[in-house]
């Protein structure tokens, strides 16, 4: 005979736990063994006001960025969906089942502020590789240079002849950053080189063609890998 259709109904009280939804075998247990957080707080402390409303969790944003390297996720509007949605997720940034997911902003507003003036991605690039070492990941032995182009957010059509540089009347306060980075030695100081192009909007991307198609503004990243587990030991941008 047929069954009565079932029809959802909301219950008063749940007993629900995400420890027992994540798979022993999923990735994120088994990088969670070696995530330890605990001292960013304190590294961030004198970059947050002493008064105004509770800042988002700095943990739970590595946490979330960590996620997107993990599981290939690139674009920051999406990593704020998929954790908000995935179980796993939630339990790796130790939010529960109601817990908030900032807004994608909140990222890129870090980014250029409190992680950048106090590096502390970079702190945590040497925390990874450190416990890589201890690990026995590393061989130190065998290592290779490796660079990949990264497309620059520059139109390669608004640019200008390097011979002639920068309009006058568009250089603004980031423009100027820019121009103060190309002071160091891997931005261009240790070279004598004129730039075809230079784009406006990002003077230290390079005009290139590298990759025998149309020429676009990019900027280079610079990988040292052990081969013993192909781990990255370090990494810095340059221009391309």
């Amino acid at each position: 005979m047929m069954g009565d259709r079932t029809v959802m109904q909301e219950a008063l009280f749940y007993s629900f736990s995400l420890e027992d939804h994540v798979p022993q075998s999923h990735l994120l247990r088994a990088v969670d063994r070696f995530v330890d957080l605990d001292g960013i707080r304190e590294k961030l402390r004198p970059f947050y006001s002493e008064t105004g409303r509770p800042s988002i969790d700095p943990e739970l944003m590595i946490r979330m960025l960590l996620i997107g390297y993990c599981l290939g996720i690139r674009s920051e509007r999406r990593l704020c969906e998929e954790v908000h949605l995935n179980l796993a997720y939630r339990w790796f940034c130790r939010l529960g089942l109601d817990g908030s997911v900032p807004d994608h902003s909140t990222f890129s507003k870090n980014r250029h502020g409190r992680f950048r003036d106090s590096d502390l991605l970079r702190q945590l690039f040497e925390m990874t590789v450190s416990r890589c070492i201890q690990e026995g990941l590393v061989g130190g032995e065998g290592f290779a240079v490796d660079a990949s182009l990264i497309k620059a957010d520059a139109n390669r059509q608004r640019g200008v002849p390097g011979a002639e540089g920068l309009p006058p009347d568009i250089i603004n306060h980031a423009v100027r950053e820019y121009l103060e980075v190309l002071d160091e030695a891997a931005f261009g100081a240790a070279s004598p080189v004129t730039p075809k192009y230079l784009s406006p909007a990002d003077p230290a991307a390079r005009w290139t063609g590298a990759h025998g198609g149309q020429a676009f503004f990019a900027y280079s990243t610079n990988y040292l890998i052990d081969l013993a587990n192909a781990v990255i030991v370090d990494v810095e941008a340059s221009t391309a």
